[in-house]
């Protein structure tokens, strides 16, 4: 069976790296953090080694905190995603202060990938099923002969079992065809139920609502590495239609994917799975997801200590 990899985008996380970082904040029972739980699922899956994509800055606190333990169970190794890292003839805008997305995150992990991929957040939960799927399905297209398409998988969450008690929230909404593929994506943003119903804003801002039931995307992908080649030519016209007022703007994994879906240069399978998605989207989901865990650990999914 093909070797598969974990990417994990941990570049965000802050400059503080357990000093404070909601994202970083212990929620298991053992002290764990959600990125324990998802090595874990991902080993138990069957993939292969994990690289994480980090800044230099937070390289030996990262280390100490989570990587040392982690290499102990599998192969670790690390990227970098900085906001200087640019194609030859381009410079870090004035003013510019923030790494360039998702995107650029995958991207940064380009030297390292020889074996297809599943790409996750640092700070989301996704249960286990995914990981399995995902697997399943990235293994079920290694050594294929490459094609004029681009065969990438997404786990697919019901739209109710990711919404956050605390605030709004951004998800990608899907439509599928009658055979689980892609046909749209659509970041839909500030999803939360208002006088029980349950509301988002489109890109302009217009209000919309949705339904209860709908798949997103949760930014989990399975990509096999010639997606990776695509993302680097991506990358410079993305710089290089950049306008002077675009200094927030990201070049963005889920918008890269619509747009090959939309030239028909991609197909996407969307892996539904039943489980429920837990983050730390705001300081007091953390209560509820430490919870959440305990449930797990009570029914028997997870070891009260994860890995010992």
């Amino acid at each position: 069976m093909a070797k598969t990899t974990l990417m994990i985008m941990a570049a965000g996380i802050g400059s503080r790296f357990g000093g404070g970082i909601k994202q970083l904040a212990p929620v298991g029972p053992g002290g764990e953090i959600i990125m324990d739980y998802s090595i874990y699922d991902a080993i138990e899956a069957g993939f292969d080694e994990v690289i994480f994509i980090i800044r230099h800055d937070l390289e030996n606190d990262f280390k100490e905190i989570i990587g040392s333990r982690i290499e102990k169970l599998i192969p670790v190794r690390y990227a970098f995603q900085e906001l200087e890292d640019l194609p030859e003839g381009f410079e870090k805008p004035a003013g510019r202060t923030k790494p360039w997305g998702t995107g650029q995150a995958v991207l940064a992990a380009k030297a390292l990938v020889k074996n297809p991929f599943a790409v996750i957040n640092a700070d989301d939960y996704y249960g286990k099923e995914a990981y399995v799927k995902i697997h399943d399905y990235l293994t079920s297209y290694a050594g294929k002969p490459a094609d004029s398409v681009f065969h990438i998988c997404m786990a697919g969450f019901m739209l109710e079992n990711t919404l956050s008690e605390n605030g709004g929230v951004t998800r990608g909404i899907c439509e599928t065809d009658a055979n689980g593929d892609l046909v749209k994506l659509t970041e839909t943003f500030d999803i939360q139920k208002k006088d029980g119903i349950l509301c988002g804003k489109e890109e302009d801002g217009t209000s919309v609502t949705i339904q209860e039931n709908r798949t997103v995307s949760m930014n989990m992908w399975g990509l096999q590495p010639d997606f990776l080649d695509e993302l680097e030519r991506g990358f410079t016209r993305f710089l290089s239609n950049l306008k002077p007022q675009d200094l927030k703007r990201e070049y963005l994994l889920p918008r890269i994917i619509d747009k090959l879906l939309q030239e028909k240069r991609a197909e996407v399978k969307v892996l539904k799975t039943s489980d429920k998605w837990f983050g730390v989207t705001y300081q007091e989901d953390r209560q509820g997801v430490a919870e959440a865990l305990r449930e797990l650990v009570r029914q028997g999914i997870y070891r009260e200590r994860l890995f010992q």
